[in-house]
């Protein structure tokens, strides 16, 4: 797994590997904005997972998940982490926690 200093650098990085679907979370899925794909839980898999947490406040973090779906489209998904974290549902919990390659 590569290491990145920054959220914006991982992006880069990962989009130069091929990960270029934009994925946004919503409860129970994953849904790619430029394509209107839309991936549940057991339709993709978390390659790599990065975490960071905010300059100047420890509590604010972001984790990045690169995905891949099924039908091997690769992205990335954004999420926050912690108190800004979305509601989302248990399944999709469980499989967002889960460590690559697991």
């Amino acid at each position: 797994m590569q290491s990145y200093d920054t959220l914006v650098e991982a992006l880069d990085g990962l989009r130069q590997q091929g990960f270029t679907q934009d994925y946004n979370l919503k409860e129970d899925r994953l849904k790619c904005q430029q394509t209107s794909l839309e991936l549940h839980p057991a339709d993709f898999e978390i390659v790599d997972v990065y975490r960071f947490e905010g300059m100047t406040d420890p509590d604010d973090e972001t984790v990045l998940y690169a995905i891949k779906a099924k039908d091997g489209q690769r992205g990335t998904l954004v999420d926050a982490y912690g108190a800004y974290a979305e509601a989302i549902s248990p399944e999709m919990a469980e499989k967002l926690s889960v460590r690559p390659g697991k």
